[in-house]
């Protein structure tokens, strides 16, 4: 499992599932086209590229690449990095029928072709010390439940307003909450703000 600092953006869930089997990263989508309207998932963006650098890594066909060159004008260019797949014919197996173009995507290509990718993009490998201590400090699932944010009767409406004061957007799941608070913040720093919070409610119960 390669450890990489920068968050990775790519197009849709099925190659969020293939790059989780080989990076210990934030892999975030932009929902294919869907990036073009959404203005709270490109702010989103925006706020993790700043924190911490995004790898942009979109399939090697058009539609790809008018996707990538959408974030080019989007995101400040210092904060981003471009990791290009090779144009290799096939058809991922879960599909019936090839794409348009006949190309594999990022969900077809193997872990060493995405692993070269990704270091020719300049993808800062973090040794196993900086690994650990970035592991230590992220948001788990258990850290959510024992928030009440996740797995209770008001846990949606507290999860909205954990997202609001984090300036994140507020229709995210639980799941989705995890990666981008994890990448755009850090467990402490979401514990105190959610303490905050609460002392809110305590002292302003009817507000």
């Amino acid at each position: 499992m390669i450890q990489i600092k920068e968050a990775i953006l790519v197009e849709g869930r099925y190659d969020i599932q293939t790059l989780r089997q080989m990076v210990d990263t934030v892999v975030l989508e932009t929902g294919g086209f869907r990036i073009f309207k959404d203005r709270e998932r490109l702010e989103m963006i925006r706020k993790i590229a700043a924190r911490r650098g995004i790898l942009i890594l979109t399939d090697s066909d058009g539609a790809g690449f008018t996707i990538r060159n959408f974030l080019r004008g989007a995101i400040p260019k210092d904060q981003v990095k471009h990791a290009y797949i090779p144009e290799i014919q096939g058809k991922e197996r879960r599909k019936r029928h090839s794409s348009k173009e006949g190309l594999l995507g990022v969900e077809g290509m193997s872990q060493d072709i995405l692993q070269n990718a990704l270091e020719r993009a300049g993808a800062t490998i973090l040794g196993e010390e900086s690994g650990q201590a970035l592991r230590a400090n992220r948001l788990e699932k258990a850290d959510l439940y024992a928030m009440g944010l996740s797995g209770q009767p008001d846990s949606a409406q507290k999860r909205k307003r954990l997202l609001k004061a984090l300036g994140l957007p507020q229709y995210l799941s639980a799941n989705a909450l995890l990666d981008f608070m994890n990448a755009v913040s850090n467990r402490e720093e979401v514990l105190q703000t959610f303490q905050q919070i609460s002392q809110e409610d305590i002292d302003n119960p009817h507000s």
